[in-house]
């Protein structure tokens, strides 16, 4: 039996004593920790600001896709003048009224240039010599003697030229004598001479022997040539670094020729029905394949003369805002002497990127071939008195191989010395047709046309 005193002490102990690190009470209802009950809140507000993210970002695009929408809406019906901070009609833009206070709607415009006068300075035959039209009232060849680097840059640059111009002489027994009409060499003026003609007295010959010939341009080179244009073949912008593309409002529209660095000739009825606002031309140049990129334009001038009935002086040019950098994929085509005599089945090549076919669709490579000239009297015979001496004939009586839609306005060239400008495609009966061959502007005939807009516009 337990003394008084054992029995005192097991009264007072528990009857499951806690063993050294034992449970301890609560232990397994010890909460969560904090940071285990915050993970849910976290991903749901990353969620959030991600679908708020999303929200706003979807708001502004179809705010930015509706201002977009709304801009080619507007343009499509008003002109903004930016210094009076008005809208116009597109009506009145170009009509000749200035509606802006600066004359806004009025500056860049597509105007007409109408020539009918002699340009008074001309280069003839293979070696570009020197013909000046002088108070006489004739066509006189230049003498060597007195003749200064300054009088080659003073006619260069009339003739719309500032490229590098040089000089050379040719020996006057040497020329044909259709051109030996009369001479006449640099004499001391008095006063201020308004141009060449002024500073040149007539002579009855040369007492050097020889005239004066001129190269104003770089041009007509090429990197060399490989042998659709409807029946044509691939080729690249190397071997016709003058070709470019012509595109109204981004599409490509017509060819064109460069013929210096910032001149561009093509044709006119390309330009007539687009619409009288420059700035939705742009042009492409240095490339082979179609693409969205061009080059601003700040004038379009068309032929005054030009008849769409007709299609008679079927020409305009387009000046670039900026010149080319001269370079194996851009190079300006030599535009040919006056008087050039072609030769019925003369070697000429078409380019572009037209319709491979009639009804077709445009290439988006670029496309060469080889056509021959064909004589004026056949061409005559085909189409009858509707052919002028601005217009001329090239490929085959028996089709197969022509120009087609998207071509217009590009180039038709010849091989002499250097690639020559002859002719501007124009128009035609279908494409590659039999009896009905495409039909040139005919750039001999137009020569004065064409250096009277760039001597206009320098």
């Amino acid at each position: 039996m337990p003394t008084d005193t054992e029995a005192a002490l097991q009264s007072t102990s528990p009857l499951n004593p806690l063993s050294k690190g034992g449970v301890r009470p609560g232990r397994h209802r010890k909460k969560i920790p904090a940071t285990t009950k915050r993970t849910p809140k976290r991903r749901c507000s990353a969620r959030r600001v991600v679908i708020t993210v999303l929200i706003v970002l979807t708001v502004l695009g179809l705010l930015i896709t509706g201002a977009y929408f709304l801009k080619i809406l507007i343009d499509s019906k008003f002109f903004f003048c930016k210094t009076s901070f008005k809208f116009i009609p597109l009506s009145s833009v170009c009509d000749g009224k200035a509606d802006c206070a600066n004359r806004e709607d009025e500056l860049m415009c597509v105007t007409n240039l109408t020539v009918k006068s002699l340009f008074p300075v001309r280069l003839v035959t293979k070696n570009s010599v020197l013909q000046v039209y002088t108070r006489s009232g004739s066509w006189r060849l230049v003498c060597g003697e007195g003749w200064q680097i300054q009088h080659t840059q003073q006619v260069c640059q009339q003739l719309g030229f500032s490229s590098n111009p040089s000089s050379s002489t040719v020996a006057v027994n040497l020329l044909p004598s259709s051109i030996k009409t009369g001479f006449s060499a640099v004499a001391p003026k008095n006063g201020t001479a308004s141009g060449i003609s002024d500073l040149l007295t007539d002579k009855p010959s040369c007492t050097s022997g020889s005239v004066i010939a001129l190269s104003c341009s770089e041009c007509g080179l090429t990197l060399g040539l490989e042998d659709r244009i409807v029946g044509g073949t691939d080729t690249t912008i190397e071997h016709w670094p003058w070709q470019v593309s012509l595109k109204i409002d981004g599409q490509h529209t017509c060819g064109g020729s460069l013929v210096t660095p910032r001149w561009l000739v093509t044709a006119a009825h390309c330009v007539a029905s687009t619409g009288n606002e420059v700035d939705r031309w742009t042009v492409q140049t240095a490339q082979t394949s179609l693409s969205s990129t061009g080059e601003a334009v700040d004038k379009v001038i068309i032929n005054g003369q030009y008849t769409s009935e007709f299609n008679d002086y079927d020409i305009a040019m387009m000046r670039l805002v900026t010149p080319i950098k001269l370079q194996g994929t851009s190079y300006p085509v030599c535009l040919p002497p006056y008087g050039q005599q072609l030769k019925a089945n003369q070697s000429l090549w078409v380019t572009g990127w037209g319709y491979t076919q009639e009804r077709g669709k445009v290439s988006t490579i670029l496309q060469q071939a080889n056509i021959p000239l064909i004589d004026r009297a056949t061409c005559l015979q085909l189409y009858g008195s509707i052919i002028t001496p601005r217009m001329l004939c090239a490929g085959f009586v028996q089709g197969k191989v022509d120009a087609c839609q998207g071509d217009s306005g590009g180039p038709l060239v010849l091989m002499d010395d250097r690639w020559q400008l002859a002719g501007i495609v124009s128009w035609g009966v279908g494409c590659a047709r039999a009896n009905w061959p495409g039909v040139y502007s005919n750039v001999d005939e137009l020569l004065d046309w064409i250096y009277t807009v760039m001597q206009n516009n320098p």
